[in-house]
């Protein structure tokens, strides 16, 4: 073996020149055989004449004919069905023309049946000569990554995946695997043999599969599996005690590098099987080329992602806008990694203070801002209502008004599910972000408003929380059984986002299609499964009750909202109650007054009174009657000093 491999690794070198030198010679033997074949294997004298002329013609026509059609570039050792298609329009263009001139040169009488014999058996001789490089090319592949520590692999789906994810073990040996056969759940894909290897059985059989070909990994090539199919797989692979890996979709293999390099664990991302973003790159690059855009909340997991992709468009540069140094100081690097021919252009600062904002939309005069700068933490922001108002609600009139003032094109804000019929402060501010944003829409500027719920993996997602709670040993702490939210991955919202920013009108929010709902639960028990644990037994699940502020489920539009459909499928539009730029401005003196005074009670009503579905956690109603009672206490004694 180690003698066939020296052999190959020589005539790989030299292929072309074999190629070159090699198809002449085909075509003589093609020819010849046809020859031979009209005559019995005896070529009378008089038609010798006619042989020889013939021969001449289909080396030189045929061998211009293969050029053209680039036939003599192939690689016989890859040698697949487009090469084969090829083949055959070369052969059948260099026999054309082969006959044409044969009627010229050769001597008249020249037999009719031989134009067709010679293009079939040139046709199936160089097809032959292909095919044989390849099954020895795949033969000493097969050998060559044979190796004892390869580990026994069963490959989940025979589709065009699986056949994709099969050929690329056979061919790179640096792929540990060696491949027994498939699983497949459809039916009709039963004992049939894909490429060599045979289907074995469906999934429901898996544990008995790898019980008998004592079998070691489990390679998911489902690209397209949802999140019920790719939860129930892994709990098959539980079962039968085998590690588990998968690939991503072909598209995504495209955009990166080798397969090789995407065979990976198993993620939360998967179990939600949401389907790849459609996107109109057309009209979002038309949006954002050569243009100037600002992001607030930069350095967040939406900030920094939105920078990402709007990178992948060609702005003219990118500001970054964030009040944490060392989260914007990152990024910039990452950028600067990544995209080196998009500048990025760091901003210290916070988005309460008007004079810094206008300092920095001034210096970099951008054309679009995203403001995806907000405190979103609910049951924190129970705790510190103020400090919400403040930074949610006057940080965000503070860069939208910036935005109108010095004319902006586009202010896109990043809002969200929590602020449908809200009943946690965060949820509450967010629905007066979205209010105070659409009362600007007067001027120039188009003010749009995006809605989406839970993002995978973001700064203070359950997903990190809980991946800590699993590392420690458990137990994994969820507020309530029934507890549910929408979930997308942090690309898939940035890149939603870009696209709801492309359409046309103002004074609209957009909600992005985020699926069926998930059970926080279920959420857990997979991971402890992807951790290769089981769930409530080695990890134990801890119910700790819902809290401050929290629904056990979101809502992505209101019952006074109306709904209509988009140019894309997964973004909606809806408009509700707005209120005008006085009104709005006048609600905005008044929070800020109350702000300033501290008071909790005068500060529900108001946000009652603005935002009338608002329900207050029983939090913060406790400690507005606290402060209340307090208060008329206060007075009370004020009242028996004076009439001291």
């Amino acid at each position: 073996m180690t003698h066939l491999s020296h052999i190959l690794a020589r005539l790989a070198k030299c292929h072309r020149l074999i190629v070159i030198a090699g198809q002449p010679f085909l075509f003589l033997i093609a020819g010849s055989l046809a020859f031979l074949l009209r005559f019995d294997f005896s070529i009378p004298a008089y038609y010798l004449p006619h042989w020889e002329a013939a021969l001449w013609v289909w080396a030189t026509v045929k061998f211009a004919a293969f050029a053209l059609v680039g036939i003599d570039r192939g690689w016989w050792r890859f040698v697949s069905i487009n090469d084969l298609t090829r083949l055959a329009v070369a052969n059948v263009l260099g026999s054309f023309v082969s006959a044409i001139m044969i009627r010229w040169i050769a001597p008249p009488g020249f037999p009719r049946s031989i134009y067709l014999l010679d293009l079939l058996l040139c046709f199936l001789v160089t097809a032959a000569v292909r095919l044989a490089a390849r099954m020895i090319a795949d033969v000493h592949n097969f050998f060559k990554t044979a190796r004892a520590e390869n580990r026994r692999t069963l490959i989940y789906g025979a589709g065009s995946a699986g056949i994709t994810l099969l050929q690329e073990i056979r061919r790179n040996s640096s792929l540990l695997y060696d491949v027994v056969g498939f699983l497949d759940d459809d039916p009709q894909k039963a004992r049939l043999m894909i490429c060599g290897a045979g289907v074995l059985c469906s999934g429901s059989d898996l544990a008995k599969t790898a019980n008998k070909h004592r079998i070691d990994t489990v390679l998911i090539a489902i690209p397209s599996a949802s999140g019920v199919q790719m939860t129930r797989i892994l709990r098959r692979c539980h079962e039968a005690g085998v590690t588990y890996k998968t690939m991503p979709g072909l598209g995504e293999i495209i955009a990166g590098k080798e397969l090789s390099r995407h065979i990976r664990d198993v993620a939360a991302e998967d179990l939600l099987g949401r389907t790849p973003v459609r996107l109109e790159e057309p009209q979002i690059r038309q949006k954002l080329h050569d243009r100037v855009v600002t992001v607030t909340g930069a350095g967040g997991s939406i900030g920094s992602e939105l920078c990402r992709q709007i990178a992948r468009f060609g702005p003219r540069a990118i500001v970054g806008y964030d009040i944490a140094e060392t989260a914007l100081f990152e990024l910039e690097l990452e950028m600067r990694q990544r995209f080196p021919g998009v500048p990025f252009c760091p901003e210290i600062g916070s988005v309460q203070n008007p004079q810094r904002l206008r300092e920095v939309l001034e210096c970099h005069q951008p054309s679009i801002l995203f403001h995806a700068a907000a405190y979103k933490h609910v049951p924190m922001m129970e705790a510190h209502i103020f400090e919400a108002i403040e930074n949610n609600v006057f940080g965000t009139y503070a860069v939208a008004s910036a935005a109108a003032e010095l004319g902006l094109e586009d202010f896109v804000m990043i809002s969200t599910d929590k602020a449908v019929r809200p009943t946690s402060v965060m949820g509450v501010t967010k629905r007066l972000a979205e209010l105070s944003v659409n009362s600007l829409q007067e001027g120039k500027t188009r003010f749009v408003s995006v809605r989406f719920g839970n993002v995978l993996g973001s700064n203070g997602s359950v997903i990190p929380l809980f991946k800590r709670q699993i590392a420690a040993g458990g137990p994994v702490t969820v507020t309530h059984p029934e507890m549910q939210r929408y979930f997308m991955t942090i690309p898939e919202a940035s890149q939603l986002v870009l696209q709801a920013s492309t359409m046309n009108g103002g004074r609209q929010i957009f909600v992005l299609d985020m699926g069926a709902p998930v059970k926080i639960v279920d959420l857990a028990r997979n991971l402890i499964l992807l951790s290769g644990l089981r769930p409530d037994e080695d990890i134990r699940i801890e119910f700790t009750g819902v809290r401050p502020g929290e629904k056990l489920y979101e809502e992505l539009r209101a019952f006074e909202e109306s709904t209509a459909p988009t140019c894309h499928e997964k973004i909606k539009t809806f408009t509700g109650p707005s209120l005008s730029y006085g009104e709005m401005k006048t609600h905005i003196k008044a929070l800020r007054r109350i702000c300033a005074a501290r008071d909790v009670t005068r500060l529900v009503m108001r946000l009652k009174e603005i935002v009338p579905e608002y329900n207050p956690s029983a939090d913060v109603l406790r400690r507005a009657l606290k402060e209340k009672s307090k208060g008329d206490d206060r007075r009370v004694q004020a009242i028996a000093v004076g009439e001291g």
